[in-house]
């Protein structure tokens, strides 16, 4: 397949090459003037076909991936950015289709003859302040409007959100909740250790650590209706939460915290209707290229519908602390892992 399609290019540049020598000998033949306007009248014609087939595949294309497009959005905010696109999307469109239509019927209609000479119209002070004041207007609007969609989701989530904290890693997503208690626990990179505390979670200096559940199979429990503010962090290098069925994404930098919250409004039941997909899955990408293997970082959402669900599924988890540590036997802590909480100092901290 490489090599018939090395064939085909090389053969298209010979055929533009034998296009080129005839019309050189043409020229000599028939005299460059009226070659000249032959071939004017040819590329005036084909452009005009250009622009009329353009324009149906641009067509012909938004119709044909309209059933491959992200359904309704998935959260109450994600409505105000689809709502921005669409503008934008109408906008840009209407001027696109203005000037590219101008710009090729021109071409078209004042091609060069025998009869028509060139004016050449350098240069017009008022034009100039009409299409360059206009359209930046029209950008200032539509960037207004897009920083009031963002101030939005970075603002101060409202205090009912539930708070989920999510750190990106070569290559999987770790995602904690707070315990009974309500509040996630202090964490120490220096406390990292994959083999029981992939977040560095500091169980003997935080006790709000204990009953935290960390799922390090990137996969995100939220609720339908209820806001959920989302703290975000890496590990290593730079990755990015990508939550493209509610309309976020926000970059995960190691050592900074950022942070994003948004209310979902179709649960994953409800969205496996609509979409007519019964495998429907809400996704977690990243969408920052951050390593070899980039590609498979990939998690889930899971939209429960109501409180009571979400809390039954909590009540199946099991807090990181008695995981790894609680009701083993005690050894000497590394030099860079703060020794475990005895289940004693435990039950004292939860008290």
């Amino acid at each position: 397949m490489s090599f018939i399609i090395f064939a085909l290019v090389a053969l298209f540049f010979v055929i533009i090459y034998q296009i080129a020598k005839a019309s050189e000998y043409a020229t000599t033949l028939r005299g460059e003037d009226k070659v000249r306007a032959s071939t004017n009248k040819l590329m005036a014609w084909l452009l005009l076909a250009f622009l009329v087939l353009g324009m149906y595949a641009a067509w012909h294309f938004h119709e044909s991936i309209l059933d491959k497009m992200l359904p309704v959005s998935a959260s109450a905010e994600g409505r105000e950015y689809d709502s921005m696109f669409k503008a934008t999307i109408i906008l840009t469109g209407i001027v696109f289709f203005i000037t590219q239509t101008l710009l090729f019927w021109f071409a078209f209609r004042y091609q060069s003859t025998e009869k028509r000479k060139p004016y050449f119209y350098p240069h017009n002070n008022k034009l100039e302040l009409l299409w360059t004041t206009i359209p930046a207007i029209v950008m200032a609007v539509l960037v207004m409007v897009g920083l009031k969609n963002w101030f939005l989701m970075t603002s101060p989530a409202p205090a009912s959100a539930q708070v989920v904290e999510i750190v990106g890693k070569q290559f999987n997503w770790l995602i904690r909740y707070p315990g009974a208690d309500g509040e996630l626990g202090r964490r120490n990179f220096r406390l990292i250790n994959d083999a029981n505390n992939v977040l560095g979670l500091d169980y003997k200096g935080d006790p709000r650590n204990l009953d935290d559940v960390v799922n390090q199979s990137g996969e995100l429990h939220i609720v339908k209706g209820r806001p959920v503010k989302l703290i975000i962090g890496s590990r290593d290098v730079i990755h990015d939460v990508g939550l493209p069925h509610f309309r976020y994404k926000m970059d995960a930098v190691p050592g900074i915290t950022t942070t994003i919250w948004f209310t979902p409004t179709v649960s994953t039941e409800e969205m496996k209707k609509i979409t007519k997909n019964p495998n429907f899955v809400y996704e977690i990408s990243c969408d920052q290229l951050c390593g070899k293997g980039h590609y498979s970082m990939r998690g889930t959402v899971i939209v429960h519908d109501t409180q009571e669900e979400f809390n039954e599924w909590m009540r199946k988890q099991t807090p990181d602390y008695v995981t790894n540590f609680a009701n083993k036997p005690a050894s000497p802590a590394p030099a860079n892992q703060a020794a475990p909480v005895t289940d004693s100092a435990k039950k004292t901290a939860m008290k």
